[in-house]
């Protein structure tokens, strides 16, 4: 079994290395894809009052950004993120729009020694399904927020519900049998499913007034977004830039095939399946 040390030097490897080079190349056509999203955690910041808030796992930092142009001049946005090339993504992000009240930190927050007590608010967009501790990780974060203070996080439930997320893995695995099989027990996009696992990790860390509601979104991928998609994203695109060209092209040919079932007048649109989790630190 792999140990808590180990999985978490594994997630630093695989977003400091190819994955987190391709979110970043990408960084636009998942901002498209998980734009809806945005709205749902800044709605969050605004129902809590926040002014100090701690985006986790914030990527590029779409949502950090977008919960300081709602907070404007009076709030501050720290997004931290494990993977060093999409923190340099969404610092030069802030530089461009102008958002001086945005800062990003290259740091496992599992891990990582916040300032304690410093925000009122934690969101999350898809960030915090692959710590290796969980309990230890919201231990953490809840060091970091003040008493009271407010946890929002978007998290993918299952697979089953959510068949466009694995749809590649299923049409390629004939012609890719190097392709890992997902650990359902181990960090990673479907790592919190189970909203009583969910549950019991929050209240094991000290957060109160759990509440965990279905999240139904609908997403879309125009065709060129969804061919850069079926090229480049996931498990399957992760191993595509190793193969020979023809190898390659017959997979991404089997994977394109298989997103046709979502596709409608040249536009993807998928249902995402998730769960909005909120909660409140006990203090």
């Amino acid at each position: 079994m792999q140990s808590v040390h180990d999985a978490n030097e594994a997630q630093a490897r695989l977003w400091n290395a190819r994955a987190g080079e391709v979110w970043a190349e990408q960084q636009e056509m998942l901002d498209r894809l998980l734009g809806p999203f945005e709205r749902t955690l800044v709605g969050a910041v605004a129902h809590f009052g926040a002014n100090e808030v701690l985006d986790v796992g914030c990527g590029a930092g779409a949502t950090t950004l977008a919960a300081a142009w709602h907070l404007g001049k009076q709030g501050r946005c720290t997004g931290v993120d494990i993977s060093v090339p999409l923190i340099e993504v969404a610092r030069r992000r802030a530089e461009v729009t102008g958002l001086g009240t945005c800062r990003f930190i290259a740091a496992d927050a599992q891990t990582h020694a916040f300032e304690p007590a410093a925000f009122d608010a934690v969101i999350s967009r898809f960030g915090v399904m692959f710590f290796a501790d969980p309990v230890a990780a919201f231990v953490n974060l809840r060091r970091a927020a003040r008493p009271d203070a407010g946890l929002a996080f978007v998290a993918w439930r299952g697979a089953e519900e959510n068949p466009f997320m694995t749809a590649a893995e299923r049409a390629a695995a004939p012609l890719l049998p190097e392709l890992p099989a997902r650990d359902p027990a181990g960090p990673g996009q479907f790592a919190f499913a189970d909203a009583e696992r969910v549950r019991g990790i929050l209240a094991a860390a000290g957060w109160r007034d759990v509440d965990i509601q279905p999240l139904d979104v609908v997403c879309t991928l125009s065709g060129e977004d969804l061919d850069a998609y079926a090229a480049r994203m996931g498990p399957v695109g992760a191993l595509l830039a190793d193969l020979d060209k023809d190898r390659r092209d017959r997979i991404v040919t089997a994977v394109r095939q298989a997103f046709q079932a979502w596709v409608t007048a040249g536009v993807a649109q998928i249902t995402a399946a998730c769960w909005l989790v909120r909660a409140r630190n006990a203090g």
